[in-house]
């Protein structure tokens, strides 16, 4: 199951240039609105030429530690955003979606700024160009930063497509040979993890435009169809087919699902479906 291929439906109706320039836009507002903020958004967004810079900048900021002072993670950041310049692709489709599905996020400045679920995807991002690299070293410490800095843990060599939104975050765990599609929405406390000690290929396939509820476990070397549902607080053992709905301990099938559950964000489960 690939995640890169083919391109996200966010990416295609808006590139990372539009990004970009809507969030400077949308920093310059906010600065003269709340100028007690104006350094801030001017040294995060405003004085940076493009969104890497910023987006690499962002980061070090977030990941910096007593072992990889500022200076030490925004070159890093850099080096892998510049090496591979589908992260910064991938952050462009995350803001987007985060901005499409979350009520929450009422510009591209929260995410961007705030919000913990896309820092921490976007420094997996990073850590994932560092796997690949064989540099594992380096991208088990940027694990381990992104798992105090942001409460959830995500495996270096797992594999997240685009256009995904992971929202709250905390508690979040996604295992080493995990796959997640392109425009996936996870909600906290979700767990994409093993059923034992195997070493070998042994988490969970999820497809593209999956919505995986708050606190739902799915367990395995298990696939999970393109978008379906699961519904919040299930455990998850068996595969799901594709456009269904599942819920429960252990969780079953109840229903079809709407079009794009991940994109409605639509959690409701009709009352007779569990009886």
């Amino acid at each position: 199951m690939s995640v890169s291929e083919p391109r996200s439906p966010i990416e295609v109706r808006t590139g990372v240039d539009s990004v970009w320039a809507r969030l400077r836009v949308e920093a310059a507002a906010a600065s003269a609105e709340e100028p007690i903020l104006a350094s801030f958004l001017n040294a995060a967004i405003l004085r940076h030429d493009n969104f890497a810079d910023a987006l690499a900048y962002r980061l070090a900021a977030k990941l910096a530690d007593a072992q990889l002072d500022t200076m030490l993670a925004h070159d890093v950041a850099l080096e892998a955003i510049k090496a591979d310049p589908e992260i910064v692709e991938q952050a462009s489709a995350d803001m987007l979606a985060i901005d499409e599905r979350d009520p929450a996020s009422v510009s591209l400045l929260q995410p961007f700024l705030y919000f913990k679920g896309f820092h921490s995807l976007q420094a997996y991002r990073v850590a994932h160009w560092l796997w690949k690299e064989g540099r594992h070293t380096l991208a088990f410490h940027l694990q381990s930063r992104i798992s105090e800095r942001f409460g959830l843990d995500i495996h270096p060599a797992a594999r997240i497509g685009k256009g995904v939104m992971i929202d709250h975050a905390t508690s979040v765990v996604i295992g080493e040979t995990a796959v997640v599609g392109d425009d996936c929405s996870l909600l906290h406390e979700v767990t994409l993890g093993g059923t034992g000690a195997s070493h070998e290929d042994r988490h969970p396939k999820v497809g593209r435009g999956v919505l995986i509820g708050a606190g739902a476990k799915v367990l395995g070397n298990i696939t999970v169809g393109d978008n379906a549902r699961i519904a919040a607080g299930s455990v998850v053992l068996k595969p799901v087919p594709a456009g269904c709905t599942v819920a429960g301990v252990p969780a079953r099938i109840v229903g079809d699902c709407c079009p794009q559950p991940a994109r409605s964000m639509d959690q409701n489960i009709p009352d007779n479906s569990l009886d």
